[in-house]
């Protein structure tokens, strides 16, 4: 996958490019990550990238000419993609929106900063908006990266192992992920779970099932709405739940 990322400090991704998963997957040719600053595409004398808002207000707004220069020059044809703009108007990042991203051969993000970007460059120039939660940071950047981590492991051969993006919170079952234990065996006086120890994949696999499901129950009950869940696995919760409450009074 190709991603490019119009910034006006392109700085700010150097480390995060450079290391750990995403640095390997780029190094092995999997991911195609640039980022461009946008200064050297203002028409002004000074390449300033702000200006006052029309009818005052608090703060400056990113101008529309850098931004569609920008993007025109990273766009150019067999452009297959999707430009997106992250901001606290758009669509909320989830798992589902992820995984849709990932199948794109091409991903423009653009990175606001100041009190926003003039509308007519998200008009003509952006296909979807993206927020990543309901708060506001300073920059588009950090929210990048977020955006940008969140959608490069699902692309094939950028985690180490397949199945690890498929075993996480959120993936396909709907499902919280469950609780995971490494050495030592004891820790503090708290031991591993038996059932982790003795090789029996089977009784592992529906320890870890069940663990999932009450996780999810207990932490983030608004996905067992849409969860992938059979009928009796509903039963149970719904009797290991009661038990729970009841152990809790």
């Amino acid at each position: 996958m190709k991603i490019e990322l119009l910034t006006i400090f392109p700085e700010v991704f150097d480390s995060f490019l450079n290391t750990s998963i995403i640095g390997r997957a780029r190094a092995n040719g999997i991911l195609n990550i640039h980022a461009t600053d946008i200064r050297p595409f203002s028409a002004s004398k000074h390449k300033n990238t702000d200006d006052y808002p029309f009818g005052g207000g608090a703060g400056m707004l990113m101008m529309a000419q850098p931004i569609a220069d920008a993007m025109k020059a990273v766009t150019q044809p067999p452009f297959q993609g999707k430009r997106i703009f992250l901001g606290p108007k758009g669509k909320k990042l989830t798992q589902e929106l992820a995984q849709e991203l990932a199948k794109e051969q091409e991903l423009v993000i653009l990175c606001g900063h100041y009190e926003g970007v003039d509308q007519r460059a998200l008009d003509h120039y952006i296909d979807l908006e993206i927020s990543i939660g309901d708060y506001i940071l300073t920059g588009g950047e950090t929210a990048a990266m977020v955006l940008i981590d969140c959608v490069s492991r699902l692309i094939p051969g950028v985690l180490g192992s397949e199945e690890s993006a498929g075993d996480e919170s959120f993936s396909a079952s709907g499902l919280l992920e469950y609780p995971q234990y490494t050495r030592p065996r004891v820790f503090e006086g708290v031991e591993v779970p038996e059932v982790l120890l003795n090789g029996d994949h089977k009784k592992i696999s529906q320890w870890r099932r069940e663990q999932a499901l009450l996780e999810t129950a207990r932490l983030r009950p608004d996905l067992l709405e849409k969860a992938d869940i059979t009928p009796k696995e509903r039963a149970w919760l719904k009797e290991q739940m009661g038990k729970d409450a009841l152990m809790d009074d």
